[in-house]
C-alpha cells in the first residue's frame, strides 16, 4: 500500500450530503474484484446522460477539477452498503483524501485500509475549506498527515484529529495483511511450535 505523507493538490467541491456509496460507484460495476480501471465508472450516473455522455455540470467533468487528489464533501460522505470499491473507484480516479464533516463507518474504515485519508472537521473549517475549494485550479490545499494539517493557498491553516494507530498505518503504507507480515517470524515460530507439538495437524499438509 501507497505511504501517505503529505499531499498537495487541487481539492474539488462536492457540496452533497448524504453522498451514498451507490453514487460513489454504482451497483453493476461491483463484477470486478480489480482495483483498477473503476476511476471512470466514478460518480457515474451523476458524471454521465444515459447516452454515456459528460455531464458539463457535474464538478469532475469541469476542466479546472479533472485532476483533483482531494474531495472537500458535506455531511455522511460514503453512507449506505459497504463496498470497497467506493474508496477503489476514487483511489483509480486519483483521489487520496476526502474532507468531511462526518462519513459512513465502513467507508472511512475502508478509506484507511487502501493508503486514503479521510479527514474529518467542523463545520465552521469545512466552509471554510469548501471556499478554497470553489476558486478552482489557482488554488490548491496541501494535506500534511504528520503534523495533522490541512494548509490552504492563503497560508491558513485548519487542524485535525486522526486515531494514532490508522495514522501510523498510513504513514508506514501498511493494510492488514502488512502488519501480520511484520510478524511473520513470530508466525513461523508459533507454527514450528505447533509442528513439533501436534505433528499429527499436519500429517499430508503440504510442505
Amino acid at each position: 500500500m501507497e505511504k501517505f505523507t503529505t499531499l498537495t493538490g487541487v481539492a474539488a467541491p462536492l457540496h452533497m450530503i448524504n453522498v451514498d456509496t451507490d453514487m460513489i460507484i454504482p451497483k453493476q460495476f461491483l463484477k470486478t474484484i480489480k482495483r483498477s480501471g473503476l476511476g471512470k465508472h466514478l460518480f457515474d450516473e451523476m458524471r454521465y446522460d444515459p447516452e454515456g455522455n459528460e455531464n458539463p455540470n457535474f464538478v469532475l467533468n469541469k476542466s479546472t477539477y479533472r485532476d483533483a487528489k482531494i474531495i472537500v464533501a458535506s455531511e455522511n460522505f460514503g453512507c449506505g452498503s459497504s463496498r470497497e470499491h467506493a474508496p477503489w473507484a476514487l483511489l483509480d480516479f486519483g483521489i487520496r483524501c476526502i474532507i468531511a464533516p462526518s462519513f459512513g463507518d465502513i467507508f472511512y474504515n475502508n478509506c484507511f485500509k487502501n493508503g486514503m485519508l479521510p479527514i474529518r472537521v467542523s463545520k465552521q473549517d469545512l466552509d471554510k475549506l469548501m471556499e478554497h475549494a470553489k476558486r478552482g485550479a489557482n488554488t490548491t490545499l496541501t494535506v500534511d498527515l504528520e503534523a495533522q494539517t490541512i494548509c490552504g493557498p492563503s497560508g491558513g491553516e485548519v487542524t485535525f484529529e486522526i486515531d494514532a494507530f490508522k495514522k501510523q498505518c498510513l504513514l508506514e503504507g501498511l493494510n492488514e495483511i502488512g502488519l501480520t507480515l511484520q510478524e511473520v517470524d513470530k508466525i513461523e515460530r508459533f507454527e514450528d511450535g505447533q509442528r513439533a507439538s501436534r505433528p499429527w495437524l499436519y500429517v499430508g499438509a503440504a510442505e
